[in-house]
């Protein structure tokens, strides 16, 4: 059975995603927040870190777990009930986690932006929408109809947008920020952008699209980020020679 040293692959990927270079949220603890015996034979992928997806990634004979939203974003103490189950479950199955939130989200090649950006055939890509010191999402000049737009990004993500029509049925310049970015539209129009594509948003920015002028198009927080923990676990595998496999846990959110 193949395997590689968990200390290399932690290594690589740090390297590749900067993952000391690009500011986060401060709960967010990007890299290997839990680590195995130190070898690894089989890496599962998947959107978030939860009980559920690791008894999947168990369930797959997975030992390293490469996820987006990981395990800790605030106080984890005390260690107790569900939270105990998991912890208890991660380490004796000696399941490591590996986790990339902004620096997946911005990375040229391997992020959740790039690559919903390539899968939409958005081109001539600019760097977009400032977040923690550096700009993690894509811009393009393309000419393109709300209403196909809409249909594209539901054909990738399986999942239909919801819509604020804020601005022109026809869209010429197209922002993308994966995820959780909807609260900041004025950032995303203060940018130039007529179209804003991202995962999901609060109430409120309806009203808010419409003073913009702003076309918003909410794709789905977990549908629109499958694309980087897959794109990563797939160059792993390639670089180490471990198989990998997506563990497919949706919010429907």
């Amino acid at each position: 059975m193949p395997k590689a040293p968990l200390a290399t692959i932690v290594k690589y990927c740090d390297k590749i995603l900067r993952t000391a270079e690009i500011g986060d949220y401060d709960g967010a603890a990007n890299g290997l927040q839990v680590e195995n015996s130190g070898a690894v034979t089989r890496i599962a992928a998947t959107v978030d870190a939860s009980l559920a997806t690791v008894k999947l990634a168990i369930a797959a004979k997975a030992d390293l777990l490469i996820v987006h939203h990981g395990l800790f974003w605030s106080s984890s103490h005390p260690w107790t009930g569900k939270k105990y189950e998991l912890l208890r479950l991660i380490v004796e199955n000696n399941l490591a986690v590996y986790s990339s939130h902004l620096p997946l989200d911005a990375h040229p090649k391997l992020g959740n932006n790039a690559l919903l950006c390539a899968a939409l055939r958005l081109k001539n890509l600019k760097p977009f929408f400032e977040s923690r010191g550096q700009k993690i999402g894509f811009q393009s000049r393309q000419k393109i109809s709300r209403a196909e737009l809409a249909k594209k990004l539901e054909r990738l993500t399986g999942s239909k947008p919801k819509i604020i029509p804020g601005g022109k049925n026809v869209c010429e310049r197209i922002g993308i920020v994966t995820g959780g970015a909807g609260a900041e539209l004025k950032l995303a129009a203060s940018e130039g952008v007529d179209t804003f594509i991202t995962g999901e948003g609060p109430h409120w920015t309806f009203a808010l699209a419409e003073e913009l002028g702003l076309n918003v198009l909410y794709g789905g927080h977990y549908a629109t980020e499958t694309f980087g923990v897959k794109a990563l676990a797939a160059e792993l595998s390639k670089k180490f020679t471990v198989p990998w496999e997506f563990l497919d846990h949706p919010t429907g959110l």
